[in-house]
Parts: structure tokens; C-alpha cells; sequence
């Protein structure tokens, strides 16, 4: 359900987002990069591989999604190509597959690449070729900081550090003597949770949580799907 609702509400803002671009677009079409007279060229990674690649679903979803606007008459006239590209959930792979997408594909913008280490680390990149990085997937707060990420837009998916809040509100509400063990990932996905969690429970952190950090591997591979 959650996979549905951001899809849905993540194609129509893509779409107002575009005919927003197209409409400032000075003339002709072809002066902008990624854009000509009769297509919008956008890119993004995903984990079509790798340890969560059940989130491919998510990029098949886009693509046809695009697909399905482009045989409705796309926008303003003008055809959406995707190109949707495998990073196998590994940064090092998102930034191959990032540059590829702008300096061979020349995109004009990259739309939804999911992960918050992935999204950090394009960021930099993306902000030095005034690429558009537009609904970010990830749920970590520092992409809502517009002086760091000026190209950077969240998508809908909730804040990290929100659902933390919420998990420790309903577990003191459940039980007003509950402590809590927390493993978490040593990066900023981990911290905005620990963050969220001392955000409910204040002085009473230390004596109420148990915590500890992981860091997993992960293996890149190669697989891409366009429309």
C-alpha cells in the first residue's frame, strides 16, 4: 500500500513538475539539456538488484508510468523518456550510473533515485552540473535543507526521524514503562532514528535505550530499463 500510495502521488508531481519546467523553458526546446521539441530525456538509479530489490518494483511502476503518459500525448506535446538504471543498491555504482545518465545520456534531470547513502552521494555531482535531483528516495532529513541541497526535492516518502517519533509515542502510549532496542545502520538513515527517539524521550534517553550500529555490504550490478 505504501509502495502504491508514493507511486501515485510521485507521477503526478513529476508531471506538474515537468510542464512547470517546460513552461519557463526559453525558445527553442533545444537549448535546454534533455529537452527538445518533441522529448523530456530524465534519468534515475535503481536497485533492480542487490539486497533490496524488491524496490525495483518501484522503477518498473515509473516506467510505465511515462509510457502510459506518453500515449496519452506526453506533456505539451513532448514525450517522457526514462532511462532507469541498475545501481545495485551500492553508492559507489549510483555515481557510475549517475554519470552516465548526464554525460552520456545528458538527461535533463534525475528523478527519484532511491537511497539515502546514494543520494549523498550524487548530491555534490549533481549540484556542480546544475542537474535537477528531484524526489529524492529517502526519508533522511537533510535533504529538506535547501542551503546544502539546493537541487535536491524530497519526495512524499515520511521522515526518518517522524516515524521514529511516532514508533516511541506509540510504544509509551502501549506502555508507559517500555525500553527500547535499537539496531540501527551507521549512517544517516541510523541517526535521524536514534534522533527521533530523543526527541520523545529527552533525559530519559540513555536509561531507556539500547542501541547498536551496523553497516552492511553491498554488491553493484548492471541491469538498465528505459522506455
Amino acid at each position: 500500500m505504501h509502495f502504491v500510495t508514493r507511486l501515485v502521488v510521485t507521477r503526478l508531481g513529476a508531471a506538474s513538475v515537468l510542464a512547470a519546467l517546460l513552461w519557463s523553458a526559453p525558445s527553442p526546446a533545444a537549448e535546454m539539456r534533455g529537452v527538445t521539441a518533441t522529448e523530456i530525456r530524465i534519468g534515475q538509479t535503481m536497485p533492480y538488484s542487490g539486497p533490496v530489490s524488491a524496490f525495483g518494483a518501484l522503477g518498473k511502476g515509473e516506467v510505465g508510468y511515462f509510457r502510459m503518459l506518453n500515449e496519452r500525448g506526453g506533456i505539451n506535446g513532448r514525450n517522457i523518456k526514462l532511462i532507469s538504471l541498475d545501481d545495485g543498491y551500492a553508492p559507489p555504482k549510483t555515481v557510475e550510473q549517475t554519470r552516465r545518465l548526464v554525460e552520456s545520456d545528458e538527461v535533463a534531470l534525475i528523478f527519484s533515485p532511491i537511497g539515502t547513502a546514494h543520494n549523498t552521494a550524487i548530491a555534490k555531482y549533481l549540484q556542480g552540473k546544475n542537474i535537477p535531483q528531484l524526489f529524492v528516495g529517502s526519508g533522511a532529513s537533510k535533504f529538506a535543507d535547501i542551503a546544502q541541497y539546493p537541487q535536491a526535492t524530497l519526495g512524499v516518502q515520511a521522515p526518518f526521524r517522524y516515524e521514529a517519533r511516532l514508533y516511541a509515542r506509540y510504544a509509551l502510549a502501549k506502555n508507559p514503562n517500555a525500553t527500547f532496542a535499537v539496531i540501527s545502520q551507521n549512517d544517516d538513515f541510523g541517526r535521524d532514528y536514534l534522533s527521533g527517539l530523543k526527541d520523545v524521550l529527552g533525559e530519559k534517553y540513555d536509561a531507556l535505550v539500547t542501541a547498536a550500529t551496523s553497516k552492511s555490504r553491498i554488491r553493484p550490478s548492471t541491469r538498465r530499463s528505459s522506455d
